[in-house]
């Protein structure tokens, strides 16, 4: 580490923002292969999505490793294409270096499930033909981050904890944009237990961009409310993204925030509708689903089935879904899961054969579904019981929210950014995903993606110049920018009011039910938005004020883009796909001539299931682009050992 004239001013060879799963193992990875001065920078190391989510049983999904099922890197990369819309040769990555990430967390110490015999114990996720997924339980994510981070320091690498960042730095070089740093706001604490906010400058050759998800553009969301995630910095940089459009959507509880997927649902509890009062209680999805075997048979379903699918509607599970929006965003009433009382007419002799095996070799044949979810897993209990809500007693409240998102910010094979060079985005805000992915994918992803982020960063020939001084100037230049908007600010309306409106925009319009009329309003009133905030800024009392009015920034800057490009590929015609329905007033299936006669579905349109939607903002004209562009197959490498091995004696990339 150099430190420049200005104390506040710091300078390595590359730089980690962001301090999940992907990011502590980029940072890692930067440091075994030899690169001299690695900075890992974050909010804190407790306050990612990563080491605060989780699921009933958290998945991780690589390579086939036991059992006599055959499996390669090109049946993976086969079942990550498809999902569609995702560039073969990137699946190929994956799925070759998936062994590598798995077993590089089996040697920190991380324990998943294995024989006696060496073999790793294998299960079906959503969209996995084969059985590739692993798991530690319901914290696979978090024990990932505690295994990492115990690692990382005992290699010393530097780490700089509670520090926002609020701009990227970026120079001209070759007629191309490259990656030169950020700048981060210091929120070190005061004895007064208020924020003292002061600027940082951290420059660096190489930045890997490992902010997460977009968990502060929704509303209803299951991401953590300590994470906001940081996307918009790099699309105001010039970072292209692509598949915007593609998140996943599910069911999750609201007061603790987490999926109720896998045996929450496989219990086959009951979900009640209750009035904004607390009366007129009831359970709803007799309304739709008929029989109340029906019933059962379809949230146990949803345990395999959580995320939101267009494909299974009207006669699948997916149906749960829209019931439960129906009754809390149109109806305004509340759901809850009720563990305590079987759905109505329950009776185990009557469900389908697959929930009832299923039941009956995890000895769950109980009388009541907490019991049943005691048996098939206690743990699923005892981590609502850890965040005071007792199933035995309390009903859960639930809503549909934003769980992930499939697209994110462009990569290619080596996840360095093909608009800003030196930058790379590993984890959830890379976009390497398509349409579906196998449930665990984005692990594997992101663990992937900081082995390729490293290797790439630690090969490179970087005795070419790099302007560290202009990186400085215009840092300086950046900073007495942002002092100067923070001091006319004249909004009357708080950060809060400005988050709140553009996350109930999202959550209304850019979820799991979208339409093109909607859809076009909320572009233009985010784009408005964003304009009023650049313009008028906040009302800001304190430096806590500053700080989040400054996160406001980007993240309504974001929420503007994803707008923009959900808005472009319904307007082009994609319709219902992956997480999403697309209504139309005009054509279209008609869901139910009863419960939802006024509700017609677009059918998806196959033509776009080949193609990637690539996104890009261009400062310059202060333009987004949107354009589809046909996704690239998976590429037949030579694999001839003698050719290989001359390209490594040769040191040929």
């Amino acid at each position: 580490m150099k430190t420049r004239n200005d104390s506040n001013a710091f300078m390595f060879d590359a730089i980690v923002l962001g301090s999940g799963a992907a990011g502590l193992n980029a940072a890692l990875q930067l440091s075994l292969r030899g690169v001299r001065s690695v900075a890992l920078v974050s909010e804190g190391l407790q306050m990612g999505t990563s080491i605060n989510t989780g699921s009933d049983k958290q998945t991780y999904y690589k390579i086939g490793m036991s059992g006599k099922n055959p499996d390669s890197n090109y049946l993976m990369a086969q079942s990550l294409y498809d999902g569609f819309s995702m560039h073969g040769d990137i699946a190929l990555v994956e799925a070759s270096l998936s062994a590598r990430a798995f077993l590089n967390l089996h040697s920190l110490g991380i324990r998943f499930p294995s024989d006696p015999y060496g073999q790793f114990a294998a299960y079906k996720t959503d969209h996995d033909p084969v059985g590739r997924a692993s798991s530690v339980g319901p914290y696979t994510s978090r024990e990932i981050c505690r295994f990492l981070i115990e690692e990382l320091k005992r290699r010393e690498v530097k780490i700089f904890e509670g520090r926002l960042a609020v701009a990227l730095l970026t120079l001209d070089e070759n007629e191309k944009k490259r990656s030169a740093g950020l700048l981060a706001l210091n929120m070190s604490e005061t004895a007064s237990g208020g924020k003292k906010l002061k600027f940082e400058t951290f420059i660096s050759k190489d930045l890997v961009f490992a902010v997460g998800g977009p968990g502060g553009l929704y509303k209803r969301s299951v991401y953590p409310h300590v994470h906001t995630g940081s996307i918009g910095l790099a699309l105001m940089a010039g970072a292209g993204a692509q598949n915007l459009c593609e998140s996943q959507f599910g069911m999750a509880s609201t007061k603790f925030r987490w999926n109720v997927s896998g045996s929450y649902m496989q219990a086959v509890p009951s979900f009640l509708s209750v009035g904004k009062d607390g009366g007129d209680r009831r359970e709803f999805l007799l309304d739709y689903f008929k029989s109340p075997e029906r019933v059962c048979d379809m949230t146990f379903l949803k345990g395999y089935q959580w995320p939101f699918d267009s494909r299974k509607i009207p006669a699948g599970s997916s149906m749960i879904d829209i019931l439960v929006h129906v009754e809390t965003e149109i109806k305004g009433r509340r759901v809850f899961l009720d563990f305590k009382s079987n759905p109505h007419g329950f009776d185990a002799a009557k469900i389908s054969d697959e929930a009832r095996s299923y039941l009956m070799k995890s000895g769950a044949l109980a009388s009541s579904p907490v019991e049943r979810l005691m048996a098939i897993n206690p743990a699923a209990i005892s981590l609502y019981m850890e965040h005071g809500i007792n199933l035995f007693q309390d009903e859960l409240g639930i809503a549909v929210c934003a769980q992930h998102n499939n697209g994110g910010l462009s990569g290619d094979t080596w996840w360095e950014s093909p608009d800003l060079s030196h930058f790379y985005p590993v984890g959830e805000v890379n976009g390497s995903h398509g349409v579906y992915r196998p449930g665990g994918a984005a692990l594997n992803a992101g663990q992937v993606g900081a082995f390729r982020a490293a290797e790439h960063i630690s090969r490179k020939d970087n005795t070419s110049a790099f302007n560290a001084d202009l990186a400085l100037k215009i840092a300086s230049d950046k900073i007495q920018e942002l002092r100067e908007w923070i001091a006319k600010s004249r909004n009357r309306r708080d950060w809060r009011s400005e988050r709140s409106e553009f996350q109930d925009r999202m959550s209304s319009h850019a979820a799991h039910i979208r339409s093109e009329s909607g859809l076009c309003a909320a572009r233009d009133a985010a784009w408005e938005q964003f304009r009023r905030i650049k313009l008028e800024g906040h009302a800001i009392e304190s430096e806590e004020d500053a700080a989040e009015s400054l996160r406001n920034i980007q993240l309504c800057f974001a929420h503007a883009v994803y707008l923009d490009a959900i808005s472009f590929a319904v307007e082009s015609g994609v319709g219902s796909r992956g997480s999403a329905i697309v209504l139309s007033e005009k054509d279209g299936d008609q869901i139910d001539a009863d419960l939802l006669k006024e509700w017609r579905i677009q059918n998806c349109n196959p033509l776009f299931l080949e193609q990637v939607l690539e996104t890009k903002f261009s400062d310059g004209s202060a333009q987004i682009r949107h354009g589809w562009v046909p996704r690239r197959p998976i590429p037949e490498s030579d694999l001839w050992f003698e050719t290989l091995l001359k390209s490594i004696s040769a040191n040929v990339q």
